[in-house]
């Protein structure tokens, strides 16, 4: 059952350290999918109204009301504005004073705001929590528009790809949290304020201790990627199926892990990016080991072989 955020007021699915039920877990989980849908949209019909940006910080940013006036004059306007609004009912604008911080300081996240206290964060977010102990991330955009980060992909020798992580963007960023969310731990997106930083909510954990080793951690769904296919730049690349699509995660080291209510690990962050379909399609031996990792995830880098072919 959803209730109520304490800052937004819009509904939420998450509260504290105790996990969504079925229900709450896939309503979060196609929050997610019509945001994006809603997102590809959007993107289209602003190109047929020739907006077009190498980055999406200002499609994500428009107002309900950005196109009001060319609205009247119908075709693709009017379905701009349509398109504006679909989207705005899955990445409502906040304002940033919501949250208790001010913007009027030159680095409002320096200190505790007035309703939340920071616990911890990185290049790509500031992690807080509330007195009710759910935690607030917010990701920070960069100067050039980019925000998050993901990896970008260069062709080895046969079958083997380099992935180096690099500054991403929103739309990424969007099923970064998706797959946070459907692989790790519950994950909300609760807005975006008119300054661009999107605010996502999660379930509280518990931090491992430190150095723990979490190589191990959920092979059935994140599957450990064979080194003789790919090299990575951040800890523990592995496979993940996003909507049937094949996807490399990484990064998920012991201080993106916690523990949650039932004493389960689950993963808060991490790095991904979908493997290029068409660099894929010219590995045979890599495309054949992930079609049958989708299968079973202990399939080995080799298909077997009948021995009647030996």
């Amino acid at each position: 059952m959803s209730q109520k955020d304490p800052f937004t007021g819009h509904p939420t699915h998450l509260a504290g350290p105790r996990l969504p039920g079925a229900e709450g877990w896939s309503a979060v989980l196609d929050g997610h999918r019509q945001r994006l849908r809603t997102f590809d949209q959007l993107v289209k019909a602003a190109r047929e109204c020739g907006i077009g940006t190498d980055k999406d910080l200002d499609i994500v940013r428009l107002a309900e009301d950005e196109v009001s006036l060319l609205e009247t004059t119908g075709g693709e306007w009017a379905a701009l504005g349509d398109a504006i609004r679909a989207f705005r009912r899955h990445l409502p604008i906040v304002p940033f004073e919501t949250f208790g911080f001010s913007s009027e300081v030159e680095d409002p996240f320096e200190t505790d705001g007035a309703k939340l206290r920071r616990i911890g964060g990185g290049v790509e977010a500031l992690a807080f929590v509330d007195p009710g102990h759910s935690v607030y991330k917010f990701f920070l955009f960069r100067e050039g528009g980019e925000v998050g980060a993901t990896f970008a992909f260069r062709r080895g020798e046969g079958d083997l790809l380099h992935a180096t992580a690099v500054p991403g963007s929103y739309r990424m960023l969007f099923q970064k949290l998706q797959l946070t969310h459907q692989f790790g731990i519950p994950t909300e997106i609760v807005g975006i304020t008119t300054e661009g930083i999107l605010v996502a909510k999660q379930t509280f954990g518990r931090m491992l201790p430190e150095k723990t080793d979490v190589s191990a951690h959920d092979p059935e769904n994140l599957i450990p990627i064979p080194s003789r296919f790919l090299r990575a730049d951040r800890d523990h690349p592995r496979l993940a199926f996003l909507d049937g699509e094949p996807w490399l995660v990484a990064d998920t080291h012991d201080r993106n892990v916690v523990v949650d209510e039932t004493g389960a690990w689950r993963i808060i962050d991490l790095v991904a990016a979908p493997l290029p379909p068409e660099w894929l399609a010219e590995m045979e031996l890599f495309r054949g080991w992930i079609e049958r990792a989708r299968r079973d995830p202990r399939a080995e880098v080799l298909a077997p072989v009948d021995d009647d072919e030996l």
